[in-house]
């Protein structure tokens, strides 16, 4: 049986092709198109119909990854990719996931792996002194901290926690018996309307407030839609405040918004899934202004902190509300050390009962660059971006969309939504760098953030220049 198996050495040795293959890649990157150009179906048209009856050599596997996936590939990595956010991986952050699938922990209690639990808890402290975050999401406090696959679950658990608490804790059994209404910003991220279906919540209940000149929510209407549902004997019970929409960076005014929060008795989630890695920096703490008021608070390593997906660091400043919300003990999960209420159990922090070793691959990260090379990293990453934005502003083709205080720039080609469709299509279908769109005012506005992890200021140079090219003569058309 045990010679279907990889040996220690013919893993070492596939090993070290798997390492010299990502080592390649990473070295290549910028010779492949950016965004993938194949048509859809393209991929699977070249792999077999059915699966090897037999075992393959490794090197087989490898020369397909090169022939037939790696076509299909758009390289989130590459210098030249503008989306979005950045595929914010590193070596070490690479190797960090290397060795947790090598361990194969399932760290779902701390009985089963004690390592895999107080690592992450320790390193969830340490980010909690290296963005200056309010003490009370530390773990020596009744708040604490534990990683997530994504900020969408984390942003549905502090909404969750938030029903149950608004409820006495009584939903989980009975069910939702009253009109239980949340909040955010109309520029939100479209994962809170998700979770407002998940938890039960339902999209109605969901009020998107309304944005001023600078697309952040606006207090005095998120005040007077709160009073307007008591009125009508609704339960307003939870709102999410954005620092650093998708859409613009906007940045939501917390201190206001907390202050309506506590004034109502409403839990306050922050998401700084995107751009809450720019505290690492003491010139950007600025962005986490009032968070002292909040009850939940979420960013994600991997998305600007070089530690590849998946990653969402998700801290609560009263961990019991949480772990109340997600906790059940069926009987061959009950340990003496979880009984004795001195260990964490991070099964009960979110949805998954199973959890792997993430807080490796973050550690790697930390040990590696530490605070010194990561706040170089970030302020690099917005010296280009605000160089960038002063090309915009001197173009009198051009005209910035949005504030840009930070990585990201929204910009637009003076005239109609078609040109600048048409400007990027143009730019994407080149293969030579990769950006995205939004709408702010009911116009289509470009994106370009600068968070990839090799970008340099010649990869911005060389975006602006293509940028140009096309918009020359997509404007003479």
């Amino acid at each position: 049986m045990f010679d279907l198996h990889m040996t220690p050495e013919e893993f070492r040795r596939a090993g070290y092709a798997a390492v010299d293959w990502v080592a390649r890649y990473m070295g290549e990157i910028e010779r492949y198109p950016v965004l993938s150009q194949v048509e859809p179906g393209e991929i699977r048209s070249h792999l077999p119909a059915s699966p090897p009856e037999k075992g393959e050599p490794f090197e087989a596997v490898l020369r397909d990854l090169d022939e037939i996936i790696m076509p299909g590939i758009t390289h989130w990595q590459s210098p030249n990719f503008f989306a979005y956010f950045s595929g914010n991986a590193s070596g070490p952050s690479m190797l960090g996931d290397l060795v947790s699938s090598g361990l194969g922990v399932q760290g779902m209690m701390w009985a089963t792996s004690p390592a895999c639990t107080e690592l992450e808890t320790h390193v969830l402290d340490w980010l909690v002194d290296m963005l200056a975050l309010p003490e009370r999401f530390k773990s020596t406090t009744q708040g604490g901290g534990v990683i997530q696959d994504t900020g969408s679950s984390s942003s549905l658990c502090a909404l969750l926690a938030a029903r149950e608490r608004a409820t006495g804790f009584e939903t989980n059994r009975r069910g939702i018996d009253r009109q239980l209404v949340a909040y955010a910003s109309s520029h939100a991220h479209s994962s809170m309307e998700k979770n407002a279906r998940i938890a039960g919540i339902g999209r109605d209940n969901l009020r998107l407030i309304d944005a001023d000149e600078s697309y952040a929510m606006r207090p005095e209407v998120l005040a007077r839609t709160i009073e307007e549902d008591l009125a009508a004997d609704r339960t307003p019970f939870f709102v999410t405040a954005t620092v650093g929409t998708t859409s613009s960076h906007a940045i939501d005014p917390v201190r206001a918004i907390g202050k309506i929060c506590r004034q109502h008795g409403l839990w306050l989630h922050v998401d700084a899934a995107h751009i809450g890695t720019a505290a690492l920096c003491p010139e950007f703490r600025w962005i986490h202004e009032g968070l002292e008021l909040a009850d939940s608070y979420v960013f994600n390593p991997h998305k600007w902190m070089l530690t590849n997906l998946d990653c969402s660091a998700f801290y609560v400043t009263d961990r019991e509300a949480l772990i109340r919300t997600l906790t059940i003990v069926p009987e061959y999960l009950r340990t003496a050390a979880s009984e004795s209420g001195r260990v964490f159990d991070y099964r009960d922090w979110h949805i998954p009962l199973g959890r792997r070793f993430r807080s490796l691959k973050l550690w790697f990260v930390i040990r590696h660059y530490g605070v010194e090379g990561l706040q170089r990293y970030i302020r690099e990453h917005v010296k280009l971006a605000q160089e960038f934005r002063s090309w915009v502003e001197e173009d009198d083709h051009f005209e910035l969309a949005a504030p840009a205080p930070l990585s990201l720039v929204c910009f637009r080609l003076k005239g109609e939504d078609d040109l600048n469709q048409r400007l990027m299509d143009s730019l994407n279908d080149s293969g030579e760098l990769y950006i995205t769109h939004t709408k702010l005012d009911g116009r289509l506005v470009l994106r370009l953030a600068v968070d990839a992890p090799f970008t340099q200021r010649r990869h911005v140079e060389r975006a602006w220049s293509l940028i140009q090219e096309p918009a020359e003569a997509v404007g003479r058309d």
